[in-house]
């Protein structure tokens, strides 16, 4: 044996034995003498490798092959060092040539299967890995290496069979247990996956890898400051991490550390600046702390970073939504349905847009696309059975709710407001099924906190103005509570002339605008300045160009968010702004939560308190709120010395027909009750049937509507006993003066309860019939006792059905009487305060003006009386 033999000899002793310095220098020696050593230059860059020395392993390992290329195992020793290089490609190549030497060589499929794994290449892989077990199926490695790729495959379930034999084989073996801890948590199985990952933190606690999956397991187990103990301590080890300063980004906004959160993520863009996920988590937080143009920016970051990254224009989307600018948001949500055909989310927020676009047809079919991709989406369902009810297909709307109960019966109604919504569908649809139960569930589940439905909805359900209260308070709070929080009242401006300022979506034909065009168009000049702030463009009616006209200032804020129509409102110095809209159709909320003036008014759009420590007034009357009853109402209560519905125009009645022109019977009674059919309730609806029975030929006359609802009414009332054809619908008539002509043939106007006629109530007085009504436990249960009230005819209201019933009956059997009462109200309507549009201003404007000078004067907003003038 030469000389550089036993030389070689000693130097792969030292290595075996770990002893590299002494290796690499007893290869020098030998390749001072013979550079050209082919043995020597491959071990010196094995040594060159173990000590981490990658680029110069990979030239003496290449300097080895060009002397002599048919050395498989340099070849494998190549591949695996451009591997720790970065460099799968090449790699794969160097395996290749290993395998082209020894096909059966189980080392190199493996590496050749670690470079295809790189490469994202993972079905090519498994086959690599597959050969190699046929071949030595014992080697724990390799079932580990295998469970990789069928992680990478997303097929879970046999990854995790995989990893299990690779520690049958090798117990403890680090790879194993990692990999079978995230295939765990990708099968739900998180309290396993937990002990998997203690398991090799109890070999190793400063083991980085498991101490980040762990952290992910304390995320999806909602328990995110233990899994940011476990990221605070990987960073301890990795400062530099990026992926690590992340998900502690992600974390610390799930603990509303929003700042800390964004600070997080700007460090992660710092270390990786072209990570696109880093620059939407950004925008993410910039979101939730309401800074919407800054998480604009970032999600555009997102996307100029990675430009098919569909998740980055979805939420590019949904702030241009919040933005209000739709056709911006529009085209995003289409791009981001473009990139990914199925994505879920982003169909929804498309049929979002186009709601807000007021295409509600497309905005349904939108959910269906969703629907067609996840037939269980709660969200899904739950925004198209929105818009069905919205637009007249209750019935269709009651299966989506109906399915997102059977789907989450304890997460999804808190999540979506489905219990609420499916009693709301149900009765707008006159499907009274489960009534009784529904409503009980309504109240137990807000009692204990729950979100169930919107305040919205509730007011229909009759229950106390305690729960009311707590309901309108938590829905404050889900939606505007980061900004209720800085909100502050301002102090007043000093003006000569108040300026009041009327926000509404309601600015056209519509019951709200109908009452108050008068009273925008009495306005005394001298003392105020009245300005229209519309959050939804009007239409061409006449009633929009009427409007249009009674303002000094009409200012259209569809396309602003709200933060920004607070800070025009502000600029423009209101002095007392008025929500006319509250909790209805195109509520803008935010607008005041912002807040855009130094007195806030709730009024007339909603009857009921707004629950929201932003709003100063309600405005209110004696009846509505009796005194005493102020604690269910977060706004001070500001009452009007009468009624507090406007009056309306002095309306035209259109010529009076007769009876068999409306398809009623001509010498029978006619109860009437043109109530929208969400009010009626199977209560009041069991006193009609038994009216009906008691009242021989009696016909009770509606407002037609959908084939659903009439099919429905019409067999509730044979289930009690009463034929269908006692049930008579009056169609829709295009102009008001012949729908108040109908009015006339009627002889008794019933109401509903516990929400009551209000508009329509007023509408049957001024023509002349006769209203009774039943006086409920809230707000919109009294407004019909209020109107009344203020028409000095106190003998027509009950105060509970059992009265209204007898009374009801009472009249239509004493003839005398309703005779009597009719000539009342002809008398009455001219001389009493109800219809006195002159006189109803100056009390609404005295109650302005009382808000006004106590923020003027610094006082905090105080319940008060307006006397009459």
């Amino acid at each position: 044996m030469d000389r550089h033999a036993k030389a070689f000899q000693r130097a792969f002793a030292s290595f075996q034995q770990g002893q590299l310095i002494h290796a690499e220098a007893l290869c020098a020696d030998i390749l001072r003498d013979d550079p050209r050593h082919c043995d020597a230059l491959h071990l010196a860059g094995l040594v060159a490798l173990q000590g981490g020395h990658i680029p110069k392993s990979i030239e003496l390992i290449r300097q080895s092959l060009a002397v002599r290329h048919d050395q498989a195992v340099a070849h494998l020793n190549l591949a695996n060092a451009l591997l720790r290089a970065g460099k799968p490609q090449a790699a794969l190549l160097s395996c290749d040539a290993a395998l082209a030497l020894r096909p059966e060589y189980v080392e190199a499929l493996n590496c050749r299967g670690n470079a295809l794994l790189e490469l994202q290449r993972p079905a090519q892989a498994l086959a690599d890995y597959d050969r190699a077990l046929r071949l030595r199926p014992a080697l724990a490695l390799l079932h580990s290496n295998r469970g990789h790729a069928l992680g990478d495959l997303v097929r879970p379930a046999e990854a995790l069979t995989s990893y299990e034999r690779a520690l049958q084989l090798q117990p403890g073996l680090r790879e194993a247990l990692h990999g079978s801890a995230e295939m765990l948590r990708a099968l739900g199985r998180l309290p396993e996956a937990r002990a998997r990952c203690e398991e090799v933190l109890g070999e190793n606690a400063d083991d980085v890898e498991a101490l980040h999956l762990r952290a992910r397991i304390f995320e999806d187990l909602r328990l995110p400051a233990a899994a940011l103990g476990d990221l605070e301590r990987a960073l301890t080890l990795r400062p530099d991490a990026a992926a690590l300063v992340l998900d502690r980004g992600n974390v610390l906004c799930q603990l509303k550390r929003l700042e800390e959160a964004l600070a997080a993520y700007r460090h992660a863009l710092q270390l990786t600046p072209a990570d696109a996920e880093a620059a939407l988590n950004e925008g993410h937080a910039l979101l939730l702390m309401q800074r919407h143009e800054e998480a604009l920016a970032s999600y555009e970051r997102a996307i100029e970073l990675k430009p098919r990254y569909a998740k980055a224009h979805y939420y590019r989307a949904y702030v241009l939504r919040l933005l209000r600018r739709l056709d911006d948001a529009l085209a995003a949500s289409a791009q981001a349905l473009a990139l990914d055909p199925d994505y879920v989310t982003a169909a929804i927020g498309k049929g979002n847009v186009l709601f807000d676009l007021e295409r509600p047809a497309e905005a349904v079919a939108a959910y269906e696309q969703a629907l067609r991709m996840d037939p269980d989406c709660i969200d899904a369902l739950s925004n198209r059975a929105r818009v069905l009810v919205l637009f007249g297909r209750p019935e269709e709307a009651v299966r989506s709710l109906e399915r997102i109960l059977e789907i989450a019966p304890e997460s999804g109604p808190e999540y979506t407001h489905a219990l609420g919504m499916l009693l709301d569908a149900r009765l707008t649809a006159c499907d009274w099924r489960e009534y009784a139960s529904l409503t009980a569930t309504l109240e137990a589940g807000i009692r204990s906190g729950k979100r169930l439905t919107p305040p919205s909805l509730y007011t229909a359900s009759g229950m106390s103005p305690e729960i009311h209260l707590r309901c309108a308070r938590s829905f404050v709070e889900a939606q505007w509570g980061a900004v209720c929080a800085r909100s502050r009242q301002a102090s007043g401006y000093g003006h000569e002339r108040i300026r009041l300022a009327y926000v509404s979506g309601d600015f056209r034909e519509h019951a709200v605008s109908m009452l108050m065009a008068s009273v925008f168009e009495r306005h005394d000049r001298a003392r105020f300045e009245p300005i229209a702030v519309a959050t939804r463009t009007p239409d061409d009616s006449n009633m929009a160009r009427r409007l249009r006209g009674a303002f000094e200032r009409f200012i259209d804020v569809t396309r602003r968010q709200d933060s920004e129509v607070a800070a025009l409102l502000r600029e423009l110095e209101i002095d007392v702004c008025v929500d006319l809209t509250g909790y209805t159709t195109n509520l803008r909320g935010g607008i005041f939560a912002h807040r855009a003036a130094p007195v806030q008014v709730n009024y007339l759009g909603y009857p009921g308190t707004l629950g929201a420590p932003y709003m100063d007034y309600i405005i209110a009357d004696h009846v509505v709120i009796p005194p005493g009853e102020e604690a269910y109402y977060s706004e001070k209560v500001a009452r009007l010395p009468h009624c507090y519905l406007p009056p309306g125009d002095r309306r035209t009645v259109g010529e009076c027909r007769t009876r068999a022109d409306y398809g009623l019977p001509e010498h029978r009674f006619v109860f009437c009750a043109f109530n929208n059919h969400p009010k009626i309730t199977p209560p009041v609806f069991d006193v009609w049937m038994r009216l009906l029975r008691a009242v021989e030929g009696s016909v009770l006359w509606l407002v037609a509507a959908g084939e659903a609802v009439m099919r429905n009414l019409r067999r509730e009332a044979v289930s009690r006993g009463v034929t269908a054809e006692r049930i008579v619908f009056a169609p829709k008539v295009p102009k008001l003066a012949d729908h108040l002509a109908r009015y006339r043939v009627a002889d008794l106007y019933l109401d509903t309860v516990p929400y009551n006629a209000h508009t329509t109530a007023s509408d049957a007085l001024w023509s002349g019939l006769p209203v009774l009504t039943c006086r409920g436990s809230m707000f919109p249960g009294r407004v019909a006792a209020s109107l009344l009230t203020a028409l000095s005819t106190p003998e027509l209201i009950a105060g509970s059905l059992e009265e209204y019933e007898t009374r009801a009956l009472q009249l239509a059997n004493h003839r005398e009487l309703l005779a009597h009462l009719k000539t009342r109200l002809a008398e009455q309507r001219d001389t009493h305060p109800l219809f006195d549009a002159a006189g109803f201003c100056r009390g609404l404007e005295a109650a302005y003006t009382t808000m006004w000078q106590r923020a003027e004067q610094g006082d905090a907003p105080a319940s008060f009386a307006v006397h009459s003038h």
